[in-house]
């Protein structure tokens, strides 16, 4: 290999993994003012064709290899699919063509007996802005690990054997959509013995435009309920009425208006991919965050007493408690959905049981799912119990009545300005062990994988603080049970953090 073409694999490396983002591929895939196209077809073509031979790889040259595409609602979608095809029919793959599709979805397209797919690839951002766009990878072991992201990444950008002597990949449309929608209402049908369970009750989704809005006609009409109020159904990658994530104010103050309009018995939000859910409950109480952590956590310690909920790592001390009088254990974890799950994988491996992972964002995954974050399915859970509830005249919401919320709390990001932003986040934290011993009532949280959690005694709450996973800053979560704590916290914690010159308060 010449000196030139060197550099030149090792200028393309560099560029294909300024996209990797931990598990995923993200980037700019519209270009607008102050930002410039990265995810481009070019690049998306070469990331397919390392796809390709990483499975090929992977499956020790088996022949006849086939990989479903899907994608959300992005308007790059379609470019960027179309890349993917040409890449990979062009190393002899046959591609399966899911069309509009959900993230979980796309792993069941390894799995279902119909399809048997050596890999997917889920063109989606998520919940970011229309011009973001990314893909997502899977087998049928599950989604790719970041030291597979690297593997396809160095193949990407290695120039492969010539394929001009292959023959070229057949595409095939199909409706995986269909058939997954079937596998859900088959699961709530098969759980509570009857073909309409949700016959005169109204529930509502709310899809924000993105991939989700078949969960109303596919899913919850074939099961009998009322779908009249459901918002923002159809696909449109402008995302013109609000952000599709669950987490957010406007999106949940959105559902929530729709329930009590509509006077719906249950309201269902999902992220642009359907990975992420939230309800409403008939009153309006949004059930997010910590609140859904509690209903699935009751829900299934219900089934099975002295089970592990494994969570990341800014829940709260109600949500504790909660888990707590329900005779289960909370093993509160480390952000990020992909070492929520492994953690829990691991923990039953060493024969904990522990049978559900799940973020305060609202990734759910179970164990009797394969383990994979669905909001579709953490959602059809909930529609059994609501089912088998109100044959007992009680509501969902009854469920997480006893959980305590905090009075005040509070998200805060502090931009850390410097080059290696991670290493001096770590040193602010180290700082922070040594400051707790000088606050009267403050103590570290000795149960902790992440960052630095303080108990505030004198607040009634407590803070965590952490280095972020993708972002150059600090974030911090502050919760009391008393009005004014946070304030008292972070004033505390402000006058340690000025001696740090590089952060942004």
């Amino acid at each position: 290999m010449s000196i030139n073409s060197c550099n030149l694999e090792n200028d393309l490396k560099f560029a294909l993994n300024k996209l990797k983002n931990g598990t995923d591929i993200r980037g700019i895939a519209i270009e607008i003012k102050n930002y410039k196209k990265s995810l481009t077809s070019e690049a998306v073509s070469l990331i397919g064709n390392g796809f390709s031979k990483w499975l090929k790889i992977k499956n020790a040259n088996k022949k006849n290899l086939k990989v479903a595409i899907g994608m959300d609602s992005r308007l790059s979608g379609p470019q960027l699919k179309e890349a993917l095809e040409e890449a990979l029919t062009s190393e002899g793959l046959t591609v399966y063509d899911c069309g509009i599709s959900t993230t979980p979805s796309m792993f069941m397209a390894t799995v279902l007996e119909d399809y048997k797919c050596d890999g997917s690839m889920m063109i989606t951002a998520s919940h970011l802005p229309y011009y973001y766009n990314g893909i997502k990878f899977f087998t049928s072991e599950g989604g790719c690990e970041k030291e597979d992201i690297d593997e396809i990444l160095d193949l990407a950008s290695t120039p492969g054997e010539d394929s001009s002597n292959l023959t070229i990949g057949e595409i095939k449309e199909v409706n995986l959509i269909e058939d997954y929608s079937k596998l859900l209402v088959n699961k709530v049908r098969d759980s509570v013995n009857c073909e309409k369970p949700l016959e005169g009750r109204k529930i509502i989704v709310d899809a924000g435009n993105g991939a989700g809005g078949f969960f109303a006609d596919k899913v919850l009409k074939n099961l009998g309920a009322d779908t009249e109020g459901s918002q923002f159904l159809e696909p449109d990658g402008t995302f013109p009425n609000h952000i599709p994530n669950p987490e957010n104010k406007e999106a949940m103050g959105s559902i929530k208006n729709a329930v009590l309009s509509s006077k719906a018995d249950l309201g269902i939000i999902f992220d642009t991919d359907v990975d992420r859910a939230a309800i409403v409950s008939r009153t309006g109480e949004e059930i997010n965050k910590n609140a859904l952590i509690a209903l699935i956590s009751s829900i299934v310690i219900g089934e099975n007493e002295g089970t592990t909920i494994v969570t990341d790592s800014i829940t709260s001390t109600g949500l504790t408690e909660f888990i707590t009088n329900l005779n289960g254990v909370h093993h509160r974890f480390k952000r990020g959905y992909k070492n929520v799950i492994n953690e829990a994988k691991n923990l039953n491996e060493k024969g904990i049981n522990c049978p559900v992972a799940i973020e305060t964002s609202g990734h759910a995954a179970l164990r009797e799912n394969y383990f994979l974050d669905d909001g579709a399915y953490l959602v059809v859970k909930i529609l059994i119990e609501m089912a088998k509830l109100e044959k007992e005249h009680e509501d969902i919401s009854d469920l997480i009545k006893d959980l305590k919320h905090a009075a005040e709390c509070e998200e805060k990001r502090i931009e850390i300005k410097c080059e290696d932003s991670r290493a001096y986040g770590q040193c602010v934290i180290e700082g922070l062990n040594e400051y707790v011993s000088q606050i009267e009532g403050w103590s570290i949280e000795p149960k902790n994988y992440e960052g630095i959690r303080i108990n505030c005694d004198k607040e009634k709450g407590w803070f965590i603080l952490r280095v972020s996973l993708h972002e150059p800053l600090l974030a911090l979560n502050i919760e009391s049970d008393i009005e004014g704590g946070v304030k008292s916290i972070f004033s505390k914690l402000e006058i340690f953090m000025k001696n740090y010159n590089n952060l942004v308060l």
